[in-house]
């Protein structure tokens, strides 16, 4: 199936990867630099700013060799070394350690570096979702990881984006529906959406990337015809396809399938709830009764909400030290005006 093309040539990636340490373990861009997105004027490529993800094995070597070529991205963290960099990237926030407002020839660059064992965590588990969430969606591989483990942990992740977008979806829907609930997993909860993104966000993203949201989730659903009749019809009719209505099965056994495909911190939050705190019930139970209740779909939403409420905060204020103050305002400054726009 043909997907759509990213906006950069490979060449300027190349380009752009040969000023950082080389051994990654997993590289991937995103954001509007890269795919396209929708502002208020239509289809618009953010061609400025280009969005990457480090993947490293070891982020103490990586951030030493990254200060002895690239010391002016840091702020001023720098100064206590590379051991104290890797610890503070590991130990807080969403575990990512960003570098923003990076020129490079005529475009600016903002980068975020994550150990690998932190990112499979999230991709499995969910602990975040921050980093999970953001592959949810399409983005550009730039360097494609030759671990199993991680390509497993990137393919489970799209899994379990199924199996939530269809406990929070109604019976019927249609297939753009289906694809910005996906979306929109690790949005709704994000504080940054009350105040410094576009409410249109979400839209924006998927209505001109319909057909690389199929590339992603279409083997997914293939594997879920006893739960869900998601037709695929070709071509894709106008920016929300043909509006073919999909069917779901939403009986409680089929709600407690999906509860029970559900990363282990979503089921966490499901279970302290549930419990209102107190743990009385284990996790088994929990799930088989909120499969029952009425509002199923809610109360997943909610707390998948709570999640992503709690990592958007917590890396937003780490962010604030990573790039210093006034870099922070500049960035910010920049979201904001894009909002206003």
């Amino acid at each position: 199936m043909a997907t759509i093309k990213s906006l950069v040539v490979p060449q300027l990636f190349s380009k752009i990867l040969s000023k950082f340490p080389s051994n990654f373990s997993f590289c991937f861009a995103y954001g509007s630099g890269v795919k396209k997105q929708i502002d208020n004027v239509g289809l618009t490529p953010n061609s400025n700013i280009i969005d990457l993800i480090f993947c490293v094995d070891n982020a103490y070597e990586w951030h030493e060799q990254n200060l002895q070529h690239n010391n002016s991205h840091y702020s001023g963290l720098k100064y206590l070394g590379h051991h104290s960099i890797a610890n503070f990237q590991q130990s807080y926030g969403a575990k990512v350690y960003f570098n923003t407002l990076v020129p490079f020839e005529d475009i600016t660059i903002k980068y975020g570096v994550i150990s690998t064992r932190d990112l499979v965590t999230d991709l499995l588990e969910w602990s975040d979702l921050y980093l999970a969430g953001r592959l949810h969606k399409p983005v550009e591989i730039v360097i494609q990881s030759t671990s199993s483990e991680l390509q497993t942990a990137i393919q489970l992740n799209l899994q379990s984006a199924v199996h939530a977008a269809l406990l929070i979806l109604p019976e019927t829907f249609t297939e753009y529906q289906f694809y910005r609930t996906v979306a929109n997993l690790s949005y709704a909860g994000d504080f940054r959406m009350i105040f410094g993104e576009n409410k249109q966000k979400v839209d924006n993203i998927v209505k001109p990337q319909l057909l690389n949201f199929r590339y992603l989730y279409e083997p997914f659903l293939n594997n879920l015809h006893d739960y869900v009749d998601f037709p695929i019809t070709e071509p894709m009719g106008g920016s929300e396809g043909k509006m073919v209505k999909c069917l779901q099965d939403v009986s409680p056994l089929t709600r407690l399938h999906h509860l029970n495909q559900l990363p282990r911190w979503p089921q966490k939050a499901l279970t302290k709830f549930w419990n209102r705190g107190t743990l009385t019930q284990d996790t088994e139970d929990v799930l088989r009764a909120i499969a029952y209740d009425p509002d199923c779909n809610v109360i997943v939403n909610n707390c998948i909400n709570g999640i992503v409420w709690q990592s958007s905060i917590s890396q937003s204020l780490k962010s604030i030290v990573t790039a210093g103050f006034l870099k922070s305002v500049r960035y910010s400054a920049k979201k904001i005006t894009k909002m206003l726009r």
